[in-house]
């Protein structure tokens, strides 16, 4: 059964969603305290499958134990639980390393569904549920089951679920133009229409892990006014 971390300080809500996780049949943990977390999340054994985050956090804060989750090289799936809803909070969310969001009050039949559903998504991004498994873009080879790109000479880089999503989206439409609406819609679960440059840095960072040259890119090109192309030789 898939392990939930669930860091949180509000007992009554931590209390109900591990009794409903535990229901569904998830192995739950929680911690209440920001600097605990990140103690556990730290431990060479940590085997947490997903971690349900929230912003506001003694000691420190979710965006923060996101950050140097991601820094540190831990990759697990987060779902961040947040009492702001507006977009600018979303992308510093996702910015940070948050995977999927969920604002705050919300029933637990949605925070449910949202991790059965980030779980799904990471199955799909490894290739489990189908689509390909590995992909070669130019020199560099693209390892899904394990979110990782090998280029010789640069050695191996770890991907977060959202980059692993990214690049396996535009692998599958490898050829054609994708656009920043269906990335938004399709990887990061919001609205198509939002105002917001974080597809662009996300793109960025990719390039820096696939072309020789980011600055002049030959694999993930940019199209003006319509989005992405990604050109696997």
């Amino acid at each position: 059964m898939p392990k939930v971390l669930v860091i949180e300080d509000e007992a009554n809500l931590a209390e109900g969603i591990r009794f409903n996780l535990e229901l569904e049949g998830y192995d739950v943990e929680v911690i209440a305290d920001g600097t605990q977390a990140l103690e556990r999340l730290s431990r060479p054994s940590n085997n947490a499958d997903l971690v349900i985050l929230d912003v506001m956090l003694p000691g420190v804060d979710g965006f923060e134990i996101a950050e140097r989750m991601r820094k540190a090289g831990n990759f697990t799936p987060v779902l961040m639980l947040t009492a702001k809803s507006l977009l600018e909070d979303v992308v510093h969310g996702l910015e940070a390393g948050a995977d999927d969001y969920l604002p705050k009050p919300f029933d637990l039949k949605v925070l449910l569904a949202r991790v059965k559903g980030l779980l799904r998504r990471r199955d799909w991004a490894r290739g489990t549920s189908g689509g390909p498994e590995t992909a070669r873009i130019g020199v560099a080879l693209v390892d899904f089951r394990s979110f990782e790109i090998s280029t010789p000479g640069r050695g191996v880089v770890k991907l977060t679920l959202l980059e692993a999503m990214l690049l396996k989206l535009l692998v599958q439409g490898a050829g054609r133009i994708v656009s920043k609406a269906e990335i938004l819609e399709k990887v990061w679960n919001v609205s198509p229409d939002a105002e917001t440059r974080a597809v662009d840095n996300f793109i960025a960072r990719l390039r820096k892990h696939l072309e020789k040259d980011p600055s002049a890119p030959r694999h993930l090109l940019t199209v003006r006014g319509a989005g992405w192309r990604l050109v696997l030789e």
